[in-house]
């Protein structure tokens, strides 16, 4: 599971973000054990995370930096050696970040243990690099990188938390490559389970440039008997007049799906691709990977998760994950949203708690900012929907009423006060 994430200088992100999936006070019941103590406590994580903000704001962004983190974890020995240096993409609207590094960093529970894992790039060479783990709660370093020590110490190995080989991996890394990338390449024991964690989490699906592999992943899961008969349930209770869902093998993997609708005769069966309404392409295209998350628990990063889906199955979508009966493994969905009806009463129960809300504002220089709805220590009874209109938490545009309509009526070229 995901507890935290952590970044600085990439995208529209100048300084640091900082994104928590660790239960507060605020919390009313979505939060699920992670079988952790702090302080005492016992510690819970959040299995849904959603963040508004105006157009442009960054939202986007937080999740496209957690997969290029991935990326970098899964690809930098390969594919960053046939390039020089680093292909990041720091904070553009400064010249003075490109000569400064991007930070990214993620906590994690690895087998009831957390483990802090992180790096820093610059243009051209892996900056630092750590991994931190807490058995028992203490932690152990288990390495630390400094690009700036001498040879013989920028790669470090204090106390015995890590064994296995050490030296060797040290010979392989690369100054552009991350060392745990080299050591999960080799299958190192200790650091394979943090490397297969980027592999098996981390999933972005996305309502546009991704449609077609969102739809094909689905397509890929309706092979599975066992699986269909899921996604044909989900279909039913999406009230989308669905039956069921018929696949017809024409190319080699390429199927061709129609579904049988309910009429007051007999099923009229529609092309999948051609025939049916775009929310109900949507929804079946999100269902699949949301199946696929749930089934391993892993973290789904879901951009505009509302996009041509009503309210109501959105809320629905975001409960499976609160719901410990439908998400036994502990999976997570970190999505962006615009519809504020999920933040109000409008639903049997608001599908959102106060600390599972986060908001983005872009400032005057560009610059993002990430903090949550819960900072403006928002009442249980108060509507979060009607506030956040009203813009007391923030994250909407700086709109001016009639101010469009003022600018269209001026004559071109007129000065605008």
């Amino acid at each position: 599971m995901l507890l935290r994430f952590r970044a600085s200088n990439i995208l529209s992100f100048r300084r640091e973000l900082e994104l928590w999936l660790v239960a507060t006070e605020f919390n009313e019941g979505t939060s699920m054990p992670a079988g952790l103590r702090s302080e005492g406590r016992d510690v819970a994580f959040l299995p849904v995370v959603a963040i508004y903000g105006a157009n442009a704001s960054g939202k986007t962004n937080v999740l496209a930096a957690l997969r290029w983190m991935r990326m970098a974890v899964l690809n930098s020995l390969a594919e960053w050696s046939k390039g020089t240096g680093v292909p990041r993409e720091p904070f553009a609207l400064d010249p003075v970040a490109r000569g400064e590094s991007t930070l990214l960093e993620v906590d994690i529970v690895l087998a009831g243990v957390r483990h802090v894992y992180g790096f820093e790039v610059s243009d051209d060479r892996v900056e630092t690099e750590w991994l931190h783990v807490y058995p028992h709660g203490r932690r152990q370093v288990w390495f630390e990188r400094d690009a700036e020590a001498t040879a013989d110490a920028r790669i470090r190995f204090p106390g015995e938390g890590l064994k296995g080989p050490r030296t060797e991996l040290v010979a392989l890394t690369r100054p552009n490559a991350l060392f745990l990338t080299v050591a999960a390449s080799f299958n190192h024991p200790q650091l394979a389970p943090v490397h297969r964690w980027f592999a098996e989490n981390l999933w972005f699906t996305n309502p546009r440039p991704d449609e077609p592999r969102r739809h094909a992943f689905t397509r890929r899961l309706l092979a599975d008997p066992g699986m269909r008969g899921r996604i044909e349930s989900l279909l039913r209770s999406a009230d989308l007049g669905v039956l069921s869902i018929e696949v017809e093998e024409r190319d080699p993997g390429v199927p061709r799906i129609r579904l049988a609708h309910r009429t007051s005769a007999e099923p009229v069966m529609l092309d999948f691709d051609r025939q049916e309404s775009q929310g109900t392409q949507a929804w079946l295209a999100l269902v699949g990977p949301m199946l696929s998350a749930l089934d391993e628990g892993s973290v789904l990063l879901a951009d505009e998760l509302d996009s041509s889906l009503h309210p109501v199955l959105v809320a629905e979508a975001i409960r499976l994950f609160n719901d410990p009966e439908a998400n036994r493994r502990g999976a997570q969905l970190i999505c962006t949203l615009q519809d504020v009806t999920l933040l109000g009463n409008v639903h049997t129960r608001r599908p959102l708690d106060r600390d599972q809300v986060w908001l983005t504002t872009k400032g005057r220089t560009g610059e993002s900012e990430l903090y949550p709805l819960t900072d403006a220590r928002p009442r249980k009874e108060d509507s979060l929907e009607r506030g956040y209109l009203r813009g007391r938490y923030g994250g909407i545009p700086r709109v001016v009423t009639g101010e469009m309509s003022s600018a269209l009526a001026a004559p071109p070229g007129a000065a605008q006060a």
